[in-house]
């Protein structure tokens, strides 16, 4: 808004000065306003720029801070992934889910079928098929954090001595089962602090598919049972390539 105001200003004065030069001034005078309204075009000129390139700079330098904190996001999604496989439940306990990841071991399981005779009485023996999983070995936990900044995930990228919030919950998600939750999350307002301060606004109201709804950076819900983060796929197009 500002810079159109700004250009119907310039335009107003170019036409004011037009007036003033061609009634009032004389013509040995004329260069005069010539060099101020040459003057006037290229500040103008200027700020048409800057205004033009802020929002893309802006969008360049969020999507550059928001990826790093989206990789640190994805460790903890897998670390309490990996946490729940084991125990069968999420935790809010940071320094426990590093620990967790430093030490714990996987079970390595195998399923298969079997035939076993079933005697269904009066002298009828069937064969029937079953299911049987066996563990076959372990594996530890940090198999699956190898060159990844694990002990560090919790620490918000770029904000110096903040951390993610971490929190759980169950939700029930159908009568009588009831599910376990967690969310991991940290605010905008951090990771873009000293940024446009009305561009910053506007990012805090996104709901556009392409961009990360909301005022948080986040992974999980509290409300669904879900691991996903609310990026857009953009962020995860480094990943896929990596691996």
């Amino acid at each position: 808004m500002s810079l159109i105001l700004m250009i119907f200003g310039a335009a107003a004065v170019a036409v004011l000065l037009a007036y003033i030069i061609v009634k009032y001034l004389p013509l040995n005078l004329r260069w005069i306003p010539s060099i101020i309204l040459l003057i006037v075009t290229v500040f103008l000129g200027y700020k048409i720029y800057a205004g033009i390139m802020e929002p893309i700079k802006f969008n360049q330098q969020k999507v550059i801070k928001y990826s790093s904190v989206v990789e640190s996001l994805k460790i903890i999604r897998d670390a309490e992934v990996k946490y729940y496989e084991v125990y069968g439940k999420y935790t809010k306990d940071k320094a426990g889910l590093i620990k967790f990841i430093d030490s714990a071991q996987l079970a390595l399981t195998e399923t298969k079928t079997i035939v076993e005779q079933v005697n269904k009485g009066g002298g009828v023996i069937i064969d029937e098929e079953k299911r049987v999983t066996d563990t076959i070995g372990y594996e530890p936990v940090l198999k699956y954090f190898k060159d990844r900044d694990y002990k560090n995930m919790f620490k918000v990228p770029g904000v110096d001595g903040v951390e993610f919030e971490v929190e759980i919950a169950e939700v029930e998600k159908v009568q009588g089962l009831v599910v376990p939750t967690f969310r991991a999350r940290t605010p905008k307002t951090g990771i873009l602090a000293g940024m446009n301060e009305s561009l910053v606004k506007q990012e805090l109201e996104a709901i556009e598919s392409d961009q990360i709804k909301g005022e948080y950076v986040s992974v999980g819900s509290l409300e669904e049972v879900t691991t996903g983060g609310n990026w857009p796929p953009k962020y995860d197009k480094g990943a896929k390539k990596e691996d």
